[in-house]
């Protein structure tokens, strides 16, 4: 017959399991530190060994790593996503920016339709939340933190389409947008009617995920990533426009 005995699970594979399922659907973040082991084991109503023994399991497993005198984080599960010479390839042509954006709208735009038929309202309200702090934000005029918005927005449609594969990979896609591998984000926000214009497109997006219509919220994300590629091959062209300007100067200036 095919069954065999029950056996009693550990106090710690239960913790395992536990913070296992937190990383995997993106609720504990890569550099997120846990809780004190005091807390953590209150938390959890686990003794303190049994915290230690599955903390420990978890370091070996390379989703926890242990920090002298700082504490316990959770490791960066995606900074192997790339290989160094990969994100400096990346970095190096601009081919890679449209590329990556060509890749963002099919992914993103699969995730806003997801969200729109599979996130709880609980979703729906973080998604919201962002969008009021960038309309809060849009009269201060600070690239940095409107930026900084821009891609909680994106992170939270992500999330809210519930599927853990397209949510760590584009995390990982995210991280290298942040450090500037494929373009300056910054730069999208420092003209007024690209501001303006940014902030419209992200409304229509919240409005279509908060109506539940999977197909306007698909349309409106790829609108607004057609949007960013055409402005960024704008500037790119402005750049070479001035480059080519300066070239012209230097010359007259040359001649007398």
């Amino acid at each position: 017959m095919p069954f065999q005995k029950v056996t009693p699970e550990k106090l710690s594979t239960s913790v395992i399991r536990q913070i296992e399922l937190l990383i995997l659907r993106g609720i504990l973040r890569p550099g997120e530190r846990l809780p004190s082991e005091r807390e953590l084991s209150e938390r959890l109503g686990v003794s303190r060994p049994s915290l230690r023994e599955a903390i420990s399991e978890l370091q070996e497993r390379g989703l926890l790593d242990a920090k002298a005198g700082a504490g316990v984080f959770v490791a960066d599960v995606l900074g192997n996503a790339f290989s160094p010479a990969l994100i400096k390839l990346f970095a190096a042509h601009d081919d890679a920016v449209f590329d990556y954006i060509s890749f963002r709208q099919d992914m993103e735009g699969l995730a806003a339709e997801r969200a729109a038929k599979f996130a709880s309202d609980t979703d729906l309200q973080v998604i919201d939340a962002v969008f009021q702090k960038m309309e809060a934000a849009h009269p201060k005029r600070n690239p940095a933190d409107e930026a900084r918005l821009d891609a909680e927005f994106h992170l939270a449609i992500i999330e809210a389409s519930h599927n853990v594969i397209m949510l760590h990979m584009m995390r990982s896609m995210y991280e290298l947008l942040r450090e500037g591998v494929f373009y300056n984000r910054t730069m999208m926000f420092k003209q007024r009617t690209t501001r303006s214009e940014l902030l419209e497109q992200h409304r229509r997006i919240n409005i279509a995920l908060q109506s539940r219509d999977p197909i306007a919220a698909r349309k409106a994300v790829e609108d607004h990533l057609s949007f960013v590629e055409q402005s960024l091959a704008d500037h790119s062209k402005s750049l070479r426009n001035e480059s080519i300007a300066q070239q012209r100067y230097e010359h007259e200036q040359d001649r007398g």
